[in-house]
C-alpha cells in the first residue's frame, strides 16, 4: 500500500533465526523502523540484535520503562545500541501506569515531572558522558555522581531522538515541549485523536517556540485484516480489555464514551476474571479503538485516522491470540501497509 505515512513495525523477543528473519523481510520492505517494547524485560537487547543483521531501519524502544533503572543505566544502553547500529536508536522513554512500575520495586513518583527530570538527565550523560565533565547531577527522585565516570569513548550521537507515549493532554502537551517525538497510545480512538491530541501537542510547541516539523507523531493502532469482521471483532475484545484495565484510563474512557464498560473491565481485572473482562468489552468500543474487518475498510480508516500524523505502527492485537492467528494477522497487516 502506497503511503504519505512512515510505517514503522513492532519486533518482540524471538529466537534467533526468527528474529533475522524478520527484521530482514522489514528492512527489504522499507519500513522507517522496529519498535520493541517493554513488559518485564529490557526492550533494549532485541534491538541490539537487530542492529546488527540491518543496516537502515531505524531501532525504537517503544517503550523502556523510564522509572525502573537509573537514567545513567538507560543513557548507556541507548549509547551502546546507537553505537551498535551506526546511529539508528530511537529512545522512547514512558511513565507507563502505576501498578506495572510497582512491579519492579521502584518510584513512581509524579509522573511527568519524573519524566521530565529523567529525559534532561539522560540527555546530559548522551551528550556529554564521554568528557568526564557531567560532576554531580541532583534532582528530585535521582542522584548521579558522575565525578568519576565517563564513557569509553566519544558516542555516535551526542543527542539520540526521544520520543514520549501519551495517554492523556498533559503527556501530549510535554511531547510538543521536551520530545521528537509522540508515541500514540493503542488505546486511542478517533475522537481523542481529533479533539485532543494535535491541539495538546501545539501547546506544547508553543511553549518553547518550536515547529510542527520538529516533532514526529507516530500512531500506535491495533489491527485486524480479516474478510470476516466479526471474527477480527472477536479477536480483537481479548486484547482491547486487557489494555484497559487500568483505572488510570477510566477518564479517558469516559470521555469517549466507555466509561461504563471500562468500569466492568477493571472490576473484572481486581478479580483476575479474563473471561469477564472480554465479556464487557462490547463491539463498539472494540471498534472505536482497534482498525478491524476487510484490508479496503481498515486502509480506509487508517487514513482518517492518520491524516495529520507523520509515521503509523499498525500492531496485531495480540493478546489472547494463538500463534497461528497472531501470524495471519501479522500476514495481513503486511499485505494491507507494505507488501510484503
Amino acid at each position: 500500500m502506497p503511503s504519505k505515512h512512515k510505517i514503522w513495525a513492532q519486533l518482540p523477543p524471538l529466537p534467533k533465526d526468527q528474529l533475522v528473519s524478520q527484521v530482514q523481510k522489514y528492512e527489504s520492505a522499507g519500513l522507517e523502523g522496529i519498535w520493541s517494547s517493554q513488559t518485564f524485560g529490557a526492550p533494549f537487547v532485541p534491538l541490539a540484535a537487530a542492529a546488527a543483521v540491518s543496516t537502515k531501519l531505524k531501532l525504537g524502544t517503544g517503550i523502556a520503562l523510564a522509572f525502573v533503572r537509573s537514567p545513567l543505566d538507560t543513557a548507556t544502553m541507548a549509547l551502546d545500541v546507537d553505537t551498535i547500529s551506526g546511529g539508528r536508536l530511537v529512545l522512547g522513554l514512558g511513565s507507563s501506569a502505576k501498578m506495572l512500575i510497582d512491579a519492579f520495586g521502584m518510584e513512581y513518583g509524579k509522573p511527568l515531572k519524573h519524566m521530565r527530570e529523567v529525559i534532561g538527565l539522560i540527555r546530559q550523560i548522551v551528550a556529554k558522558g564521554h568528557t568526564g565533565e557531567l560532576g554531580l547531577l541532583e534532582g528530585e527522585y535521582h542522584t548521579l555522581d558522575l565525578r568519576h565516570f565517563r564513557t569509553l569513548a566519544p558516542p555516535t550521537r551526542t543527542e539520540i531522538p526521544i520520543f514520549m507515549p501519551a495517554v492523556f493532554e498533559k503527556a501530549c502537551q510535554m511531547a510538543g515541549e521536551l520530545a521528537n517525538g509522540l508515541l500514540g497510545h493503542p488505546l486511542w480512538s478517533d475522537k481523542w485523536i481529533k479533539e485532543q491530541v494535535f491541539a495538546n501537542v501545539d501547546t506544547g510547541l508553543k511553549q518553547t517556540g518550536r515547529n510542527r516539523s520538529e516533532i514526529d507523531i507516530n500512531l500506535n493502532v491495533f489491527v485486524a485484516v480479516n474478510k470476516d469482521k466479526r471474527e477480527a471483532i472477536n479477536d480483537a475484545r481479548a486484547n482491547i480489555a486487557y489494555y484497559s484495565q487500568s483505572e488510570q484510563y477510566h477518564r479517558y474512557f469516559e470521555y469517549i464514551g466507555f466509561g461504563k464498560e471500562a468500569k466492568a473491565i477493571q472490576d473484572a481485572f481486581t478479580r483476575n476474571d479474563f473471561t469477564a473482562m472480554s465479556a464487557a468489552c462490547s463491539d463498539e468500543m472494540v471498534e472505536a479503538i482497534a482498525l478491524v474487518g476487510p484490508a479496503d475498510e481498515v486502509r480506509r480508516r487508517m487514513s482518517e485516522r492518520a491524516e495529520l500524523a507523520d509515521s503509523i505502527t499498525p500492531v496485531i492485537p495480540h493478546f489472547g491470540l494463538t500463534p497461528e492467528k497472531a501470524a495471519f494477522y501479522l500476514d495481513g497487516i503486511a499485505d494491507c501497509f507494505y507488501g510484503n
